[in-house]
């Protein structure tokens, strides 16, 4: 594979794809999602702190795809790069996981907006046998389209993208003209159910961490893109696009529906809050944007999530099994693909059986997300601390990433770290046998080795739990 043949992707197929990857079933579950565990008070609040600590996020990656422009792996290139291939692999590992774990809440609440119309109704929420079945066919159908190549479905995102962007804005502007200052001033700050500010605020950052899953995205595929000044100018310009929607659609809601009635809706609760305010159409509406919505996300989560296993596996110096390092004829990792969809189908499965529902499966691939992301900020830390002509606005943006890196695990709780360490150790198989097809030592670092053992540690415990049922997916 050389660079010629996949540099092909301009500012707006980029864009589309950070706004595409980003804009997904999130933002059409979001006024539940936030209403859940906080009050509008906290909630504004989040959104502060969720817009400096992700503006950051974006800065940080548009720097280092700038300043580091010969590391053209994204998050898995910046954290091998800064930490060895232990830590690059886990990030890589991590992030796969993350997105196609996200995959599977997609497939969910896409035949839920299904299941919203009386002809489809065997759906249900998402999660029975026929929804099931049809999410199985819907996801390998776009596996095979996806292996014709990326050019073609990256055009169809572009398309799907603006497509889906159009009722989002037409909601936002049939709330606004609905919204009711009173309505959003109850309970402002919370009923005592939902506990301190500080735990409704904390209650929503899984939720956050979600709907921005996807800002990193230009730089997985930086690799092909035209020129790596496209992928910092659409990361930043999908950054901006997608906060002003997610903000929008947050907070307005509770301008329209009470916050207590609005924590007990069923997801896609914005086709309830539109259909509140204008009549059932604009239920109808809504579930339609979220189906076109899912689709176009899907899209692009289907080839970025193969992407990172390939990148961590692919070179002379992979840190994963060089069998996902493989291309076919239209420069598309087949057999990343094959195991991530393999797995989606699986988890499908397993949701059916359990009835996990789908914000239990945001909240485990958003907890996935947070330590490459962590680990990413730290990279930009480390580049810039060792620049002996660094400046103290550049040390400062690097040291909030970080610190935001830290908040979020601290915020997502433990039960969820327990559950990322359970599959990050399912890792360490992988790992084992890349560093045995290039001959070298498994884990060479002694830090590696203290790492390695507080993983497993943590899986230990996890699984301990989850046999007494004490944690549960």
């Amino acid at each position: 594979m050389t660079d010629k043949s996949v540099r092909k992707l301009g500012l707006l197929p980029m864009t589309a794809l950070v706004t595409g990857a980003i804009v997904g079933s999130g933002i059409f579950s979001l006024p539940q999602n936030m209403a859940e565990g906080a009050g509008a008070g906290a909630i504004i609040i989040a959104w502060v702190i969720t817009f400096f600590g992700m503006v950051t996020l974006a800065k940080i990656f548009q720097w280092l795809s700038i300043n580091r422009s010969d590391i053209e792996d994204g998050v898995y290139g910046y954290v091998r790069e800064g930490f060895g291939d232990y830590l690059g692999f886990n990030a890589a590992w991590g992030y796969w996981i993350s997105v196609w774990v996200g995959n599977v809440g997609y497939l969910v609440v896409m035949y839920s907006a299904l299941g919203s119309f009386q002809l489809f109704d065997f759906f249900g929420n998402g999660s029975t046998f026929p929804a099931m079945v049809c999410s199985i066919i819907t996801l390998w159908l776009l596996h095979f389209f996806v292996l014709r190549g990326v050019k073609s479905a990256t055009t169809l995102n572009v398309i799907v993208t603006v497509a889906k962007i159009i009722p989002i804005l037409l909601f936002i502007l049939l709330v606004a003209l609905a919204f009711k200052i009173d309505t959003f001033n109850i309970d402002f700050w919370g009923t005592p159910e939902l506990g301190s500010i500080t735990s409704q605020v904390k209650n929503t950052m899984l939720y956050t961490v979600w709907v921005f899953l996807g800002i990193e995205c230009a730089t997985v595929y930086a690799s092909r893109a035209k020129n790596m000044e496209v992928v910092s100018r659409a990361t930043i310009l999908g950054f901006l696009i997608t906060i002003t929607l997610l903000i929008c659609v947050s907070l307005l809601s509770l301008g329209v529906v009470p916050q207590a009635e609005l924590a007990g809706m069923k997801n896609p609760s914005m086709a309830q809050v539109l259909e509140y305010a204008v009549g059932p159409w604009g239920g109808m509406l809504i579930n339609i944007g979220l189906i076109v919505s899912v689709g176009g996300a899907l899209l692009a989560w289907t080839m970025i999530s193969s992407e990172m296993l390939f990148l961590a596996a692919r070179g002379k110096h992979n840190t994963a099994p060089s069998v996902f390092g493989k291309l076919n004829d239209n420069q598309i990792p087949k057999n990343a693909m094959r195991l991530t969809n393999s797995l989606i189908t699986l988890f499908l499965i397993v949701n059916y059986l359990n009835d996990a529902g789908y914000n239990i499966l945001i909240q485990l691939a958003s907890s996935m997300a947070l330590i490459p992301y962590l680990l990413c900020a730290a990279f930009g830390l480390k580049v810039t601390m060792e620049n002996k002509q660094r400046s103290a606005s550049l040390v400062l943006m690097m040291s909030i990433g970080s610190g935001y890196g830290l908040w979020l695990i601290y915020a997502g709780g433990m039960n969820y770290l327990l559950l990322s360490l359970l599959l990050y150790a399912c890792g360490l198989p992988f790992y084992l046998y890349s560093r045995k097809e290039q001959g070298v030592t498994f884990l060479s670092k002694p830090i590696e080795k203290v790492l390695a053992m507080m993983v497993l540690a943590g899986a230990v415990l996890a699984l301990d739990l989850i046999m007494f049922n004490t944690l549960t997916l």
